[in-house]
């Protein structure tokens, strides 16, 4: 069992009979989502699902798991994903992918968010590794990107996979991959990211995970966040 499958297992043990779950997006999350499925289908486990993407919604439906649509959901008892980054204090960096609006708004809307993540992703500080996923209003990209530079930041527009355009969600807006002066901290950022009009959603996910499990030497750790949320 990899160090993946290894936290995507302590995590479905986690979740009870009853409980809605929100399902994240990549190869982690994939580890979870087939976990809850054969606990679901192994020990009659009763769970409901909502799917941060597509592709993790389709992976789900095959697998057997009964997923409610986006719109019927307000609040959540669990959501589970993984992060490109988390600091110290379980801040998080996301958005390698292209789902930002929806992975945040289940983070928010979740009583309980497990972040599932590999030791390499542990870092000092967010943007340590990665550039900021930055998702803009396509008219406003221009606007966004003085106002993102003048508060210290550089960076371009995501190209897509064959390198002909730019990349776009699945809401039709661009990504802009910023990074910053590795002395702002990660509530200052989420603060001006916030602030600036034209910003759809960033990849900052501050105050946000409940739990980080990761693994360490071959054995799962758990690492709680502060009584802040």
């Amino acid at each position: 069992m990899n160090d993946k499958e290894l936290v995507a297992k302590h995590a479905a043990k986690q979740v009870m009979d009853g409980m809605l779950v929100g399902l994240g997006t990549g190869s982690t999350a994939n580890c979870f989502i087939e976990e809850l499925a054969h606990r679901s289908r192994e020990q009659g486990l009763k769970v409901t699902t909502v799917a941060s993407s597509s592709v993790s919604l389709n992976k789900a439906k095959q697998l057997g798991l009964e997923v409610l649509d986006f719109e019927q959901v307000s609040h959540l008892d669990f959501y589970v994903d993984g992060a490109d980054e988390v600091s110290p204090e379980l801040t998080l960096l996301k958005g390698q992918g292209v789902d930002l609006v929806r992975e945040k708004l289940l983070a928010t809307a979740s009583e309980q968010f497990l972040v599932l993540v590999e030791s390499c992703k542990l870092v000092e500080r967010i943007g340590q590794n990665f550039a900021i996923p930055i998702e803009v209003m396509p008219f406003a990209w221009q606007l966004v990107k003085k106002q993102l530079e003048a508060n210290g930041g550089h960076g371009e527009l995501r190209k897509n996979a064959n390198k002909t355009g730019f990349a776009v969600s699945s809401y039709g807006c661009l990504i802009a991959d910023m990074s910053f002066n590795k002395h702002i901290d990660a509530e200052m950022l989420n603060d001006t990211l916030n602030s600036i009009p034209g910003i759809v959603e960033h990849g900052v996910f501050y105050r946000l995970a409940t739990t980080v499990l990761v693994v360490i030497n071959g054995h799962v750790q758990e690492r709680k966040a502060g009584n802040f949320r």
